[in-house]
């Protein structure tokens, strides 16, 4: 079986907005506040973005330095 690739997992918007539809779901099921469903999705959506970006920079990075020891070489 193969592993997964949390990294590519992360960084997809699909990924967040299917688990902020998830999570909003079963906040409703249960009967919360409206106010606290939006509140809650709001962090997601936070969160998710700062994880891109961040996974996003690293990359860049990564490219960058690949390319840079390949000039050196």
């Amino acid at each position: 079986m193969d592993k997964i690739n949390w990294k590519q997992k992360l960084s997809s918007r699909k990924f967040w907005a299917a688990l902020t539809g998830f999570i909003t779901s079963v906040l409703f099921l249960f009967n919360m506040a409206d106010t606290d469903v939006q509140k809650v999705a709001s962090l997601i959506t936070a969160i998710s973005n700062l994880i891109i970006y961040i996974l996003t920079e690293g990359y860049v990075d990564a490219k960058r330095v690949e390319n840079e020891n390949k000039e050196v070489e």
